[in-house]
């Protein structure tokens, strides 16, 4: 099965329920652009910059956890190339809040969305180093299905 629009709706965990927004995926000539659009992130408090936060789609196919981490079945960054981090498939750009809302535009080469529909999209509290494989201290998520 082809897709070339696929969106992931984004909801808020127990810790930050106010947490929403979507993701949109839509493949072109030299790859698929990614817009995310977030609101009710938490807000920086040092007001010189907003706030960083990893932006990654997990291998995860289910929006579930256990009682120790809400969201453990969201598993690890999507990696079926077996790339080092941070050259996975699953690794986007970090998303900065700005007054609590984020927005992000970028083009990316490294998957086709049939690659992607079913996996789960993280944004996770603290920003990626973008050397070591991120902690699993992520608390929002939402299984992406086809547009």
């Amino acid at each position: 099965m082809f897709f070339n629009n696929a969106k992931a709706y984004i909801k808020g965990g127990k810790r930050f329920p106010n947490i929403n927004g979507l993701v949109t995926f839509k493949e072109v000539s030299n790859g698929v652009l990614i817009t995310a659009k977030i609101y009710g992130l938490p807000q920086s408090t040092n007001t010189c910059t907003g706030k960083f936060f990893g932006f990654h789609i997990h291998e995860g196919n289910s929006c579930t956890g256990n009682l120790n981490d809400e969201f453990a079945n969201a598993k690890s960054h999507l990696n079926t190339t077996n790339c080092p981090h941070p050259f996975h498939i699953g690794d986007l750009p970090p998303l900065i809040e700005n007054n609590g809302y984020a927005y992000m535009n970028v083009l990316i080469n490294k998957f086709k969305i049939r690659d992607i529909i079913g996996k789960v999209i993280i944004i996770h509290d603290m920003p990626d180093d973008f050397t070591t494989q991120p902690s699993r201290k992520f608390w929002n998520k939402n299984c992406m299905w086809e547009n």
